[in-house]
């Protein structure tokens, strides 16, 4: 039988356009993401991701480099949204992330959104990727509303950095199939100094707790492809930042051992990493066999891992073609 995303029914019953309502007050008095800034949107009010209400979509493509389960043979249809609501400091999509007056240029429209999601459906994606989404979660489900009426019908990913709201994502609740959220940092201190996230791991456990409620930890697949679940992204830092052992032992003891887990090699230094002396280099093998070895001591086997020299291919470059970032063919 053919996977039916479930954000279907939810339009059906008039529920998308009720959850849609709901979450756009929250621009009033903006709650949208942990920072609370509590700025009006919808006036010229900026708070820490510098974003009024209608969405920067800095970019969107067929991507054939996330997880076998999420790019599959026709490629994931990632939007990649501008203005992130963390500022880290080795941000390998810096240059969206980041650079908010050059992004500027690439405001859309909620209608427009809902227009480049069915443009994605058309070319074959087997998903709609929703990257870095976090401080645009009532304009996403405003356009996902329409797309709706649309006819989309593929699965919504949610790929965020983990510094989610948890109001926001129970609104979420039967719209979004997979979640694809980092675990940066098992420790708040480093969310703080690199990534501007202040009790970053706090609010990431907390927001990765409401994902697994409402996907369990059994990731439907079918025909190779991801329909519904959870993925836990855990990128590798030197010098152990990102403190693996402690987010592992979160994973197995509050999750479970069942949970997928994509354990990350990709670091290289980059953006204002340089200045940083423990940041500043590529990660060494030990490093990572680390990681790998904390797997094992955590019992956390289902998943994927990366090759060390992962960090040859992954090299986004924005600064030129917008429709292909990544060099896909």
């Amino acid at each position: 039988m053919q996977f039916t995303p479930s954000y279907i029914e939810l339009y059906e019953k008039g529920e998308l356009k009720l959850r849609a309502e709901k979450a756009f007050e929250a621009y009033r008095n903006c709650n949208v993401c942990p920072h609370h800034c509590r700025v009006d949107r919808f006036t010229s009010e900026l708070g820490t991701c510098l974003s009024g209400v209608d969405p920067v979509v800095s970019s969107y493509t067929l991507h054939f480099g996330e997880e076998p389960v999420i790019s599959g043979t026709k490629g994931a249809g990632n939007i990649f949204f501008g203005n992130c609501n963390l500022k880290c400091i080795f941000c390998q999509n810096y240059e969206i992330s980041q650079n908010y007056k050059e992004e500027e240029k690439h405001i859309v429209s909620i209608e427009k959104l809902a227009g480049i999601m069915i443009e994605l459906q058309e070319k074959g994606a087997h998903n709609i990727g929703l990257v870095s989404p976090t401080h645009f979660v009532p304009s996403i489900l405003k356009s996902l509303l329409i797309a709706a009426e649309k006819g989309l019908k593929i699965p919504i990913i949610y790929n965020s950095n983990g510094y989610d709201s948890v109001e926001m994502l129970k609104l979420l609740d039967g719209v979004v199939d997979i979640y694809l959220p980092d675990i940066k940092y098992g420790r708040d201190e480093y969310g703080r100094k690199y990534s501007n996230g202040e009790n970053y791991f706090t609010f990431a456990k907390e927001a990765v707790k409401e994902m697994y409620r409402q996907t369990g930890n059994i990731l439907q697949i079918e025909d190779g492809i991801a329909r519904r679940g959870l993925i836990i992204r855990h990128l590798v830092l030197p010098n152990d930042l990102s403190e693996t052992g402690e987010v592992f032992k979160f994973i197995s003891e509050e999750l479970g051992r069942d949970v997928h887990l994509s354990l990350m090699s990709q670091y290289y230094p980059v953006h204002r990493a340089f200045k940083e002396i423990l940041l500043n280099r590529k990660l060494r093998e030990r490093e990572y066999e680390k990681a790998l070895e904390l797997l094992d001591k955590y019992g956390l086997h289902k998943g994927w891992v990366q090759e060390l020299d992962s960090f040859e291919h992954y090299r986004p470059d924005f600064t030129g073609d917008r429709e292909n970032p990544f060099g896909n063919k």
